[in-house]
């Protein structure tokens, strides 16, 4: 064993290197309140606004810009519509965006698998 760990590729599609940052972990995707909300959409085909909300136990205002971080990148896709005068928004994951969290969460695990072999 000549002690170099195979990494994942990273999003660009290089592999990862391993340096003082080891993995090239996703900066969009780490973030608590975006982690929260791709990881709620990757169970449940799509979400109110008001659920996400009482999900993530956030204010209105750090969903909305959080998923306005998300959306703009292509990861979510929001519907707006109107029930009567009452807005109505939800949420869903695009491919892009379940791409992106599962080679997250593979970098999450090979970082943990590192630590422990470490």
């Amino acid at each position: 064993m000549d002690g170099h760990t195979d990494l994942p590729a990273g999003p660009t599609g290089s592999p990862a290197a391993a340096s003082s940052t080891p993995l090239a972990l996703d900066g969009l995707i780490h973030e608590r309140v975006r982690l929260g909300i791709v990881s709620a959409l990757s169970v449940n085909e799509r979400l109110a606004f008001t659920e996400l909300r009482q999900i993530l136990n956030t204010t209105d205002g750090n969903l909305s810009a959080h998923a306005r971080k998300l959306e703009d990148a292509g990861y979510i896709e929001c519907r707006k519509s109107f029930a009567g005068r009452v807005p109505h928004t939800e949420y869903g994951l695009t491919k892009l965006g379940r791409a992106r969290l599962k080679e997250y969460v593979a970098h999450m695990e090979a970082l943990i698998r590192m630590t422990r072999e470490g």
